[in-house]
């Protein structure tokens, strides 16, 4: 059996399909986002006179937990188009 996948391809390749599992990481994020804004604004509903904590306090715990998918899509980019492995590797 004679394949005809080269090393480039293999590494892109590659470099697509991990690209594609870290932009999974926005998942997490978004489903800790709307569970926590849901929350908050059942507490406002709650207690109306708390709304400037739970909305500070909300915000900052969405800013948090935000970080998990912007590292998934920093690496999904650099993945894509600056593809460190594609140089380490060919020159093997």
């Amino acid at each position: 059996m004679n394949s005809n996948i080269t090393n480039e391809g293999l590494i892109l390749a590659c470099s697509a399909i991990g690209a594609g599992i870290a932009m999974i990481a926005g998942v997490g994020p978004g489903i800790g986002q709307g569970i926590a804004a849901g929350y908050g604004a059942s507490a406002v509903g709650r207690n109306p006179g708390a709304k400037g904590d739970v909305t500070s306090t909300m915000l900052l715990g969405q800013a948090v937990a935000e970080t998990t998918g912007l590292y998934g899509l920093v690496i999904a980019l650099l993945l894509f188009y600056a593809n460190p492995l594609l140089n380490r590797f060919l020159k093997l």
